[in-house]
């Protein structure tokens, strides 16, 4: 029997891979396109998703190392009889905190580099020795150079949440890349790579020219497995165990235009353990994201299905935050579904997979509660009494929940005093749990507030807040617009809960049900 290749956990340098025969989906034919196709490009993508082993792949194709590529795509569908220079410059690497950081980190890559060729700089700025070493590589060559740029933002990601730290290592980077414009008759190709898209004419100054790729259909699954690659690639790794119905709902759902994708970190530890986990998600905490939706008063039910144009998804900076723009970018919402409006395009978001919508959902439950014991404890007995149509034992547990919360929280934090905060913690219990939620679910008479199917089961929630509101009562309004009017053909059982929660007494104070 034939030993199984390798799972390539970890493995971000594509010689390393193919020597130690580890696994390899083959990625090749991309870069075949984007030779033929231009000079100059830019892809964002969220984190561990592939960005660098690609820009390592790159730099083996650029640098004429066929005997790499056996059996792969560019074997034989490339000039080999030819190489370039490659400078590989990546910001991926530790923490940058100061301005002052950020330049010695630019010093140590140039001084790498000029070990790696023998280069001795004569000019004193960083950016000069950027250029000399980029025209003196083809001096001695005779060969245009190849960039590869992987994690570009990382310096700026690092100090996000101090705006004038951020902008000041922005302009720093600004400054670093400026000469790239200025060293094109020397440059072959380049390829800048990052998690964020910020706005290129502050940060890419000049180079107009810098095709972005990151919603090109063409290259939506430059990073990432599809379907077929787990099917293929990782079929020795799949047995009567592996359910792939499973996985694809753990897993899959990254879409950029194109082939929806799985995460490769996701799919690999995965395979390995035999365990359905979080393990994109527990790479790294959204705590930013989280403290930006607190200070906007974010209504959370609202990361179902948030709706944003092209400018807001490809348009970033530190001084000017979008949330549905962060989301996006680094991978906690993907693009559902596509609309045209007129020369327009409107992008239409949701979670991309149970993985995230579980985890991240579970991840704000925290951070609005403070509960997380409780939190735990409460959702097995929410799934319990939802599965059991057990109304009673629902609006025990919710209030138990709110009950648990403590009150020193209450004094700390602002947030219960805004009026998404109640709806937004039910939904975030409903969405850890798993199950099949739509919110601000549209009817012809109005929209729900949000509606849970489990079963044959369809539950129908409006929310009030009785000191915004004192005369409103969410059962009657329910039942007025005809909200269930919708599901009554589909063979379901249809509930009308109305919930009605005080903001002084902080607990829910009303709980009624119709079927």
């Amino acid at each position: 029997m034939q030993k199984r290749k390798k799972l390539p956990i970890g493995i971000q340098t594509f010689a390393n891979l193919i020597e130690e025969g580890y696994l390899y989906v083959d990625k090749t034919p991309f870069i075949g396109l984007l030779a033929e196709q231009g000079k100059y490009y830019f892809l964002s993508r969220p984190r561990r998703f592939g960005k660098s082993l690609f820009l390592s792949t790159l730099k083996s194709t650029f640098e004429g190392r066929r005997e790499l590529f056996q059996g792969l795509f560019l074997y034989d569908n490339w000039n080999w009889s030819q190489s370039n220079p490659v400078v590989h410059i990546s910001f991926g690497a530790g923490v940058v905190r100061s301005v002052e950081e950020l330049r010695e980190t630019c010093d140590e890559i140039l001084y790498d580099h000029s070990r790696a060729f023998g280069i001795e700089y004569h000019k004193q700025s960083y950016k000069g020795r950027f250029a000399e070493l980029i025209q003196t590589l083809y001096e001695n060559s005779g060969r245009r150079v190849v960039v590869l740029v992987d994690e570009y933002d990382k310096p700026i990601l690092d100090s996000i949440e101090n705006t004038v730290l951020a902008i000041a290592i922005r302009e720093e980077l600004k400054n670093f890349y400026s000469m790239i414009k200025d060293a094109d008759p020397y440059i072959e190709f380049v390829l800048i790579t990052g998690v964020s898209k910020f706005s290129k004419v502050p940060l890419f100054s000049g180079l107009n020219n810098l095709k972005d790729i990151s919603l090109d259909k063409r290259f939506s699954d430059i990073c990432g497995y599809t379907q077929e690659d787990l099917e293929t690639v990782f079929s020795c790794w799949l047995d009567n165990n592996v359910d792939l119905a499973m996985v694809k709902t753990w897993y899959n759902g990254y879409n950029w235009l194109g082939r929806k994708v799985y995460n490769p970190f996701d799919i690999l530890l995965y395979l390995d353990s035999r365990e359905f986990r979080n393990f994109w998600f527990e790479t790294a905490t959204p705590t930013f994201l989280i403290r930006l939706m607190q200070e906007k008063q974010y209504y959370i039910p609202k990361l179902h299905n948030p709706k944003a144009s092209e400018k807001i998804l490809g348009s970033f900076d530190v001084d000017r935050l979008e949330i549905e723009t962060l989301l996006f970018q680094t991978g906690y919402l993907t693009i559902k579904a596509t609309q045209r409006m007129g020369g327009m395009r409107q992008f239409q978001l949701s979670y991309p997979n149970q993985e995230v919508r579980q985890s991240l959902t579970d991840y704000i439950l925290s951070f609005l509660s403070d509960t997380t014991v409780a939190q735990e404890n409460n959702k097995f007995a929410l799934y319990e009494a939802l599965a059991d149509n057990d109304f009673h034992g629902l609006k025990q547990t919710l209030q138990a929940f709110f009950s648990s919360i403590p009150h020193d929280w209450y004094r700390k934090n602002q947030l219960a005093n805004y009026e998404g905060y109640y709806a937004s913690i039910v939904y975030c219990y409903f969405a850890a749990l798993g199950v099949d939620i739509r919110v601000e679910d549209a009817t012809n008479h109005g929209r729900i507030d949000m509606t849970v199917k489990l079963g044959a089961n369809i539950y129908i929630f409006e929310f009030k807040v009785v000191e915004l509101i004192p005369d409103g009562h969410a059962l009657q309004q329910i039942k007025e617009k005809g909200y269930a009017d919708k599901y009554r053909t589909q063979g379901v059982s249809i509930h009308l809960i109305g919930v009605t929660f005080s903001s002084k007494k902080r607990n829910i104070i009303a709980f009624e049900v119709e079927s």
